[in-house]
């Protein structure tokens, strides 16, 4: 075996040395099934070996960024190690070292946080870039792909930051079978079982207290889409979440409350359409007549940017083998 073959990190302690190898050394078994060789960690040194001269510069350049991101306190998962070193496609290195740079830019640090958000994907780096540039965003994907985590990571930033004066979160209310009028308490708690998901991804991102004191502040507001009617939403980042259950007349509806300073980012799963049958989903519309409109951006997530348990990704794809058509041979 050469010396090409092989390459040995040395770190500047055991804490770096853990946190780059993650909880029971997944982020090198992640690596190693990504770049091929062996890999071992001993004292404060990992060593790589049969990996080739092409995987020995991909393990030193994720290692580089693998270290760098611990020493700033992060904890970097088996899903960013695995989106780092490419997903086990080779890359050309100058291709490769520009998109870890265009993933950088669309690294989110949130004021108050938990710790910033790496996009775990291209596309999940190009849909936070997409929101950052342009007033309207739309962002289309299945469940899994980060969509409205994403949007409400960098929506807290900006407010938070104070770039931006609120954030406002909605939904459309797709009742099956009851009307929320006949639900049990108040406005906030008949909504509370739809907006729940929202309140989910903003838990994950901040501590309850940030979330609270927003709330106490008026910085933060959650309610369903059709509390949106009459509104003009100015100075502030809108979040339209489960889009794909609107109507065309909604939709018209939320796009045209976007007043000034306002940013809108759009999310929905064409797959999962709960409207009732021959409605169209709003969302399909939007894109559809919306498409030559300048100044607009539409993202598409796809099944490799699941980020959830990596199961997800099995029972998509599942899913969408089941209801593609086999052609029967003649």
């Amino acid at each position: 075996m050469s010396l090409e073959d092989s390459i040995t990190i040395v770190l500047d302690n055991r804490e770096i040395l853990s946190g780059v190898c993650g909880a029971n050394d997944k982020n090198l078994k992640v690596l190693e099934g990504t770049l091929g060789g062996r890999i071992s960690a001993r004292g404060n040194e990992i060593h790589l070996e049969g990996a080739g001269e092409e995987g020995v510069r991909r393990f030193r350049t994720v290692m580089d960024n693998l270290i760098a991101v611990v020493r700033e306190g992060e904890s970097p998962s088996p899903e960013y190690v695995r989106s780092l070193a490419g997903q086990g496609s080779p890359l050309e290195e100058e291709s490769q070292k520009e998109d870890e740079n265009r993933r950088e830019e669309a690294i989110i640090h949130i004021p108050q946080g938990f710790g910033r958000v790496y996009p775990r994907s291209k596309n999940q780096a190009a849909y936070i870039r997409g929101i950052r540039s342009h007033d309207i965003s739309f962002c289309v994907g299945p469940a899994g792909t980060g969509k409205t985590f994403l949007a409400v990571a960098e929506a807290l930033r900006l407010v938070l930051s104070k770039k931006m004066r609120k954030l406002v979160l909605t939904r459309p209310v797709v009742e099956a079978g009851e009307s929320l009028g006949f639900l049990p308490g108040d406005l906030i708690q008949k909504i509370n079982p739809y907006l729940r998901p929202l309140y989910d991804a903003m838990e994950t991102l901040v501590p309850f207290e940030v979330i609270r004191r927003m709330e106490d502040a008026h910085t933060i507001e959650i309610a369903p889409l059709a509390y949106m009617r009459g509104r003009s939403l100015n100075d502030c980042v809108v979040i339209l979440d489960e889009a794909q259950n609107t109507t065309r007349e909604q939709m018209k509806m939320f796009l045209t409350r976007i007043g000034e300073g306002a940013r809108a980012v759009i999310t929905g799963d064409v797959t999962q359409i709960d409207l009732p049958r021959r409605t169209e989903s709003g969302l399909l519309h939007a894109l559809k007549i919306l498409s030559g409109v300048e100044g607009l951006f539409t993202a598409y997530l796809h099944t490799v940017d699941v980020v959830r348990n990596p199961l997800i990704k099995k029972i998509i794809q599942a899913y969408d083998d089941a209801e593609t058509p086999v052609e029967k041979k003649p």
